[in-house]
This record gives C-alpha cells, sequence and structure tokens, in this order.
C-alpha cells in the first residue's frame, strides 16, 4: 500500500510502541494523527517527527465511547479521508492473581485494550471501506499466545482483540479492499514493560538488555501492515513461544512458569 500523502490514524501516540509507529508513517511521507491521554507524550512525538508539520496529536481517552465516535467524526471531517488505523494504545495489568485484581481495574483493561480497539475501528470502517485500499493492524500480545503467571486478565483483553481481528480481516477478505494485520510482539522495551519489571523486582538493566527496540518492532509492525498480513508474530521471545504453544500447551506454560512465575510468587 503506498504511504506517501495517506492518512493515518496511530493510538499510544504519546510513547513507546505508537510513537515510534507513529514516527515511521511520518517518515514514510504519511499525514499522522496520534492520539493519546499523555498530552506531553504527544508534543514530544512531533518534536521527534522528520516533519513535524505531518503529526498532529489528539488527546483521546479511548475507554470512552462517546470519545471514540467524536475523535473519528472529527478527523474525518478535518483530513476528508483516512487511509489506514493503528490500535496501539493499551494498558499493563500490574502482577496480580485472579483473585487479587478488583473488578474496577478488570473493566478498565478491557476497556481500553479491546473495547478501544473496537470502538474506534469500527468508528473508522466506514471511511475506510470508501478508499480504494485501506489497512486496520491490531496490537496483540505474546499474552495471548501462552498465558503469564499474574497477566490473566491482560492476556484475556488481548486474545480477545487478536481474535477480532482475525475475525474481522475474515469478514473483510472478499467484501473489501480493506485488510486487517493482528501483531503479536514479545517484550519490547517501552514503559509498560519498564512498569511491570519494576513490580516483578526485575533488573531494568537486563530486561531492557532482553527487550526489543520500539523502533524496530514498529518498522516490522508497519511494514506488515502494508502488506496486508493477517497476522505477524514479532520478537525472539514471541516466536519462541509461538513455537512452543503449536507443539505443546503444557511446554508453553511451563516456560511461562520459568520466565515469570519464579518472579511473580516471591512477592
Amino acid at each position: 500500500m503506498q504511504v506517501a500523502g495517506n492518512v493515518f490514524v496511530v493510538t499510544g501516540a504519546g510513547n513507546g510502541i505508537g510513537r515510534s509507529v507513529a514516527l515511521e508513517l511520518v517518515r514514510r511521507g504519511a499525514s499522522v494523527i496520534g492520539a493519546d491521554l499523555d498530552e506531553p507524550g504527544l508534543a514530544e512525538t512531533a518534536a521527534a517527527a522528520e516533519d513535524p508539520a505531518r503529526f498532529q496529536g489528539r488527546v483521546l481517552d479511548i475507554a470512552d465511547q462517546a470519545s471514540v465516535t467524536s475523535f473519528a467524526a472529527s478527523v474525518v471531517a478535518a483530513y476528508g479521508k483516512v487511509d489506514g488505523l493503528f490500535n496501539v494504545a493499551g494498558i499493563a495489568q500490574r502482577p496480580e492473581t485472579t483473585a487479587e485484581i478488583t473488578d474496577e481495574r478488570i473493566e478498565v483493561l478491557m476497556r481500553v485494550n479491546f473495547f478501544g480497539a473496537v470502538w474506534l475501528t469500527r468508528a473508522f470502517l466506514p471511511h475506510l471501506l470508501e478508499r480504494p485500499e485501506a489497512v486496520i493492524m491490531m496490537t496483540s500480545s505474546l499474552s495471548a499466545i501462552a498465558p503469564f503467571p499474574g497477566a490473566a486478565v491482560y492476556g484475556a483483553s488481548k486474545a480477545a482483540l487478536a481474535l477480532f481481528g482475525y475475525g474481522m480481516a475474515q469478514d473483510l477478505r472478499r467484501t473489501s479492499n480493506v485488510t486487517v494485520t493482528t501483531v503479536l510482539p514479545g517484550t519490547v522495551w517501552t514503559n509498560l514493560v519498564r512498569g511491570t519489571s519494576a513490580d516483578l523486582g526485575v533488573s531494568e538493566k537486563l530486561t531492557k538488555a532482553f527487550a526489543a527496540k520500539p523502533e524496530g518492532v514498529a518498522k516490522r509492525m508497519v511494514e506488515a501492515t502494508l502488506r496486508g498480513k493477517q497476522r505477524v508474530v514479532v520478537g525472539k521471545d514471541a516466536h519462541a513461544f509461538d513455537v512452543m504453544r503449536r507443539l505443546s500447551f503444557r511446554v508453553a506454560q511451563k516456560a511461562s512458569d520459568l520466565q515469570v512465575g519464579t518472579m511473580f510468587y516471591k512477592k
């Protein structure tokens, strides 16, 4: 798909993978509307853009359906078209068991990680269907491939998003030129991962050395989405768990317990 001259919406653009995806699209000649709750973070993304004039930051709470609907309408009104939606925004679950996590936190995780992307996608879909070709990307997670201790709800939210992406790709396969790509990244050095490693008591230096860089991950995500690939696994750990999960669910469970369980149960 052509990038230069097209208009893309990227959520979570105030930091981490979302920022890197937005900057990669701007670098390729696109106009990007970056959405995030973090207004200072959006300003930093704009400052880092190769051409700041082609990046516009918009404050948005994707957990608020009315705000999502209003945001989509305002973007279309301002730009006249939208050629792609990159759903990147997400939040982490602090390491805690299903008995410990509160109902309120469960609802927030599902609203941000699942419903927010669903609402945005449905809000933009009528406009995307009018384009000669268009793309949608869902950012799932390694946690949707294998279960990890202390992250049952986070994993569920990301697995739900993955299945939504796969199903939507099937819905649109024969009826439109809109492609849907679901990306399952492994450990990426972002604020989300930094916070989780701190909660588990893992050395930041060790986690950073193990994690993939968001710039490289973003490039892979953008390239795969523009090619219309349906499912993309990114990162060495994600690939390893994907292979293990296909061979044996029990092996994947044991590996996730070894990776996270030892630290999780110490707390």
